[in-house]
């Protein structure tokens, strides 16, 4: 018995078995399903390739903007705010494909042009959300420090100080999606008045800046993650963020993208399952395909529970942001369970897989780097944990 062996193909089968998707209109499933389809022209057929040279498809900027996603969740002048849980799927469906295109999504629509709605003033929001949400400005967001990442809350050392009618920013960020070709950052630093956290908008021609990309990685390397200094960099005042007065409210930024983390690790998941089983259902050995396998189908039964799982926590978290009632824990603990189902779900994969699933071209090895800083990235499980366990408790166990 003999079965042609394919490289990277995906099974067609149901991976939304308790129907999530039945939530959604007529509209919103007519939106994904053009998703999809620009997805499968236009990111698979070179997402390998550029991910083995570590680059981003810079040309599929202006054909992804036609598309008309970004920003999807926000309420704009010129389009109101489409459902969280609409633009969830959104996630989900890019990073079936690639968790590194889902990474600048969620940085560019996510985090960049949601501190400016959240955080900044109406005309704030008229000055560049427009211009982004055509992609025709690109965002990052500078938290993240050389020396400050789970204790950043406490440890921020980028310094703001007023000058005038300007300020004067030092210091550095680090990990920065999108860095190396953002158009704006929104940068956040420490007043040295007060010692409160603000945000900057921080245009990339200022004098003193300088973005350099991180080199040699092995997780999102579509992603470019950047070293971004600020060495005297003068911001006007115009550019400060008006709302952004304090930690609570970059953690009210980082509450809404937590779910998005969640979704993208929904969305790899989603990719996994399609590339697994497909290769269970081609791969002979002993004469017959090993999907006929007892330990094969447990690892399939599996993976099939994590994602669904999650999918079924990622929509629920949307939902309740959708009310405006999505808490603190909540943004934790969706974020946590699934990635770390994530984890689980893409190792079993690539056990079913073998030898061939560290082979890039099968459609897993990708994967299965990518997860790792998915589950790393907005808050490593440890720490969600531990803000989890604060509302369980009343007690903070946090250093």
């Amino acid at each position: 018995m003999t079965r042609e062996l394919i490289p990277g193909a995906r099974a067609d089968v149901d991976t939304d078995l308790f129907t999530y998707r039945s939530l959604l209109d007529d509209t919103e499933v007519e939106l994904l399903g053009g998703l999809r389809d620009w997805l499968e022209e236009h990111l698979a057929p070179v997402v390998d390739d550029h991910w083995a040279r570590a680059e981003f498809p810079h040309d599929l900027i202006p054909k992804v903007a036609g598309l008309d996603i970004m920003g999807l969740a926000l309420d704009m002048s010129e389009r109101p705010a489409r459902r969280r849980l609409l633009s969830g799927f959104v996630g989900l469906e890019i990073a079936r494909i690639d968790a590194s295109f889902a990474s600048f999504y969620g940085v560019h629509s996510g985090l960049a042009m949601g501190s400016i709605h959240q955080c900044g003033s109406d005309e704030q929001r008229e000055r560049w959300l427009p211009a982004m949400r055509r992609l025709d400005k690109i965002g990052a967001f500078g938290l993240t420090e050389p020396h400050g990442g789970s204790d950043v809350a406490g440890g921020l050392e980028t310094t703001a100080r007023r000058d005038g009618d300007e300020w004067v920013i030092d210091g550095a960020k680090r990990w920065i999606g999108n860095g190396t070709f953002a158009d704006l950052i929104v940068v956040w630093a420490r007043d040295v008045a007060d010692d409160q956290v603000k945000a900057f908008v921080v245009e990339k021609d200022m004098p003193g800046f300088a973005a350099t990309k991180m080199e040699n990685k092995l997780a999102l390397r579509i992603t470019q993650n950047a070293d971004l200094t600020f060495d005297g960099v003068r911001v006007p005042e115009a550019n400060r963020l008006q709302n952004a007065n304090s930690f609570n409210d970059t953690n009210a930024v980082l509450r809404s993208t937590r779910g998005s983390v969640a979704w993208s690790a929904v969305g790899v998941m989603t990719g996994v399952y399609e590339v697994v089983v497909q290769y269970a259902k081609d791969r002979i050995q002993f004469g017959r395909p090993i999907a006929g396998f007892q330990l094969i189908q447990d690892h399939l039964a599996t993976i099939l529970a994590n994602l669904s799982a999650a999918l079924g926590m990622a929509a629920r978290g949307s939902q309740l942001q959708d009310e405006g009632v999505f808490r603190d824990e909540q943004g934790a603990l969706v974020k946590s369970f699934c990635t770390t189902r994530l984890r689980e779900s893409v190792a079993l994969a690539r056990e079913v897989m073998g030898g061939n699933g560290i082979l890039l071209e099968y459609g897993m090895a990708r994967f299965f780097n990518d997860a790792e800083a998915l589950y790393s990235y907005e808050g490593t499980r440890e720490i969600n944990t531990l803000i989890v366990g604060r509302s369980i408790t009343g007690e903070s166990a946090f250093t």
